[in-house]
């Protein structure tokens, strides 16, 4: 297994997830970020059962992610969005979404321990 120093996360790795991101209108996506809504919460028993089907490289993928600074994140999000112009890309993007984003990976942390 790779390193947590060699992995890198890039627009591509984004776009290769965008189902996940797209199964969440916009609208309902701005909302529970206006909430600061804990959705790691909400979906836990989904997420436990989809880390067993994790490959070893996607696992440092989703470790390097909750190490990253969000805004180094959020710059991620917003070259993926210039690529694929999908609205929830750019919503997440934005810095008000930060907190949120924040929120919700330290509770995929405590998952995922």
């Amino acid at each position: 297994m790779e390193s947590r120093e060699e992995v890198k996360i890039t627009e591509k790795d984004v776009v290769g997830m965008m189902d996940l991101f797209t199964k969440v209108p916009p609208l309902m996506l701005k909302m529970v970020i206006s909430r600061n809504s804990n959705v790691v919460k909400r979906f836990e028993s989904q997420i436990n059962n989809y880390r067993s089907q994790l490959s070893d490289s996607n696992t440092a993928k989703i470790e390097k992610v909750l190490e990253m600074p969000i805004p180094e994140l959020q710059e991620i999000l917003s070259r993926a969005y210039e690529e694929t112009h999908q609205k929830q890309l750019k919503i997440l993007a934005d810095p008000k979404a930060e907190p949120f984003i924040e929120k919700n990976l330290q509770e995929l942390k405590k998952v995922l321990e």
